[in-house]
């Protein structure tokens, strides 16, 4: 009996003592796996992405601004994801004369769902912004589709002459990115001859007294480089404070540029400091750039445009045109 009971002693013992190590391993494993939690966790929020809201493209991190337009990013997960929404498009009439009303219709359409309605988010007070030129870029409109019952938009236009238009339909998909499609016009007609451009047009009047006149730092356009370009609006030969200005669209003013030679669509945003416009942007390519400023005052929108020669940038240039700027100050 006394050997029996050592022998049960003992075994009682080895599993007490295995019992307890298991626990301090559990304790272990536990805070081990909390560690690797808390690692995961932070690792997401890492991971996050920031994104312009206007070009999604452009990404960086909390607090940085985008250099194509000058907006804060924001956080946005999908960045860089391919969109699945495309913008059918059509005209009534089919065929297109000058000057000859036209409904333009919209719908936005899920590629693999084209019987599905796309929901789109408002932005800037509208749901769709639609920004037409001509082939030479002398001409340019900028009209809003309303939204139709089936899930269409659509909204009356007139083209003033024979020729290619191409119109930037710039919407955002619930849910989905920011997103730009080129669509074409045709009207019919011999096109007249292409207007040419020279020098840079950096002040444009817009009628009842007002003019806008733009100033790029170093006094001129490169690429590949984020341009600052002050932005002055005059009524009467006096500097207005655009604070002072009505709100079009939810902001000051909205900027418009495009390239000439491809038909690049950039939508810049004008901040306000020191009662002017602060605007910023960035180049891509070289050439002729046209840009369209449009503000509001006493309920009236006026439109100004600019031609803007863009080169290309190289290291250096934006330190030499400081230091010329400084000399010259």
């Amino acid at each position: 009996m006394e050997k029996v009971f050592k022998i049960s002693m003992a075994v009682i013992t080895a599993c007490i003592v295995t019992l307890f190590a298991a626990c301090n391993n559990s304790g272990g494993d536990s805070k081990k796996e909390s560690a690797d939690t808390s690692q995961v966790t932070a690792a997401h929020s890492e991971e996050h992405v920031y994104a312009c809201p206007m070009h999604p493209e452009v990404t960086g991190k909390e607090g940085d601004t985008c250099p194509k337009c000058g907006m804060k990013l924001e956080h946005n997960d999908n960045a860089g994801a391919a969109s699945n929404v495309s913008m059918q498009f059509s005209t009534n009439p089919a065929t297109v004369s000058p000057n000859q009303e036209v409904t333009l219709s919209l719908t936005p359409k899920i590629k693999d769902k084209p019987n599905e309605q796309v929901p789109l988010d408002v932005e800037h007070t509208k749901k769709i912004h639609l920004i037409v030129v001509n082939d030479d870029l002398s001409w340019f409109d900028h009209i809003h589709p309303e939204l139709n019952a089936d899930g269409s938009y659509t909204v009356k236009e007139k083209f003033p002459a024979p020729g290619k238009y191409t119109l930037f339909a710039d919407y955002k998909p619930s849910g989905a990115n920011h997103t730009v499609d080129n669509l074409n016009v045709t009207v019919a007609g011999t096109a007249p001859a292409a207007k040419t451009y020279g020098a840079d047009k950096l002040t444009g009047a817009t009628g009842d007294g007002f003019s806008v006149s733009l100033t790029p730092e170093g006094g001129k356009f490169f690429t590949n480089m984020a341009m600052h370009i002050n932005g002055v609006v005059m009524l009467n030969g006096k500097e207005v404070d655009v604070t002072t200005l009505e709100d079009y669209l939810g902001a000051k003013a909205h900027m418009v540029v495009v390239s000439l030679a491809d038909k690049k669509y950039l939508h810049v945003h004008p901040s306000v400091e020191g009662g002017k416009f602060d605007l910023h942007t960035t180049f891509d390519k070289p050439g002729v750039y046209r840009g369209w400023i449009q503000f509001q005052s006493k309920g009236k929108v006026y439109t100004s445009d600019f031609v803007m020669n863009v080169a290309e940038g190289k290291a250096g240039d934006m330190k030499d045109m400081k230091k010329d700027e400084h000399e010259n100050h």
